[in-house]
């Protein structure tokens, strides 16, 4: 990734201004003017989505719904595994970032993937019908993450996994064997990352815990591209439906 791109993608990211009256709008306000670079860029920031792919299954013939996809590279984290499944769709609210997708499908010849355009709280999919989801770092930008996820457990059928890695903070006293966070943690990061419309929850690893059965958690800490001397905190979860 070249310097100029480097610094037109923290442009949009620190400066540029969010506008749009609906959650689309201000996406696509967001994502439009760094689409292209979007994947170089956010290889270092978003941290944990290899390791998390690698304890997904997939099993022959399964549907695959990745919620927030932005331009589809989780596809090429399944490898080879891709092509065993029946459908892959990659679902998001940007066309910005769906246009990518669809550029990467057909360059790597996914046949068995697909985009859809449409919001993730209101999937066209009937009730048991998926046997994956993901998010990858997208809760903290669905406004009413509550109702993608239950609108994920809607969709999957029994058994079926949802895998999740995303910015967080700890509650002030969480679940036993949960990571403890600081008061600066706790109060630092939702600040920052809320200029770019992204909003780590306290309550994500709780809700998902409450309402799959916790098959993998982790808890970690990332660096990030502009500052280079603190890491926010991330986590991975893989759960299956009841």
């Amino acid at each position: 990734m070249s310097a100029l791109s480097q610094l037109k993608t923290l442009y949009h990211l620190t400066l540029s201004p969010i506008r749009g009256e609906t959650h689309q709008e201000r996406l696509e306000s967001f994502y439009s003017g760094q689409a292209e670079d979007y994947d170089a860029f956010r290889k270092r920031m978003l941290h944990g989505r290899e390791e998390l792919f690698a304890q997904l299954p997939v099993t022959p013939g399964a549907v695959w719904l990745d919620l927030g996809a932005g331009t589809g590279r989780n596809g090429e984290l399944f490898g080879e595994r891709l092509k065993d499944f029946h459908q892959a769709m990659f679902v998001d609210l940007s066309p910005s970032l769906l246009e990518v997708a669809k550029r990467r499908i057909r360059d790597r010849d996914w046949k068995n993937a697909d985009t859809l355009h449409t919001d993730v709280t209101r999937l066209p999919h009937a009730d048991a019908s998926v046997d994956l989801v993901t998010f990858t770092y997208s809760l903290t930008m669905i406004p009413d993450w509550f109702a993608a996820v239950r609108e994920a457990h809607r969709v999957l059928r029994p058994g079926g996994t949802l895998g999740v890695v995303d910015f967080y903070v700890a509650r002030k006293y969480p679940a036993s064997g949960r990571t403890q966070h600081s008061f600066f943690t706790r109060s630092f990061w939702p600040v920052w990352f809320s200029m770019d419309n992204v909003h780590p929850s306290a309550d994500h690893l709780p809700y998902l815990t409450a309402n799959f059965t916790p098959q993998y958690i982790a808890e970690h800490r990332g660096k990030l591209p502009w500052l280079p001397f603190i890491r926010a905190p991330y986590y991975q979860f893989v759960g299956k439906k009841a």
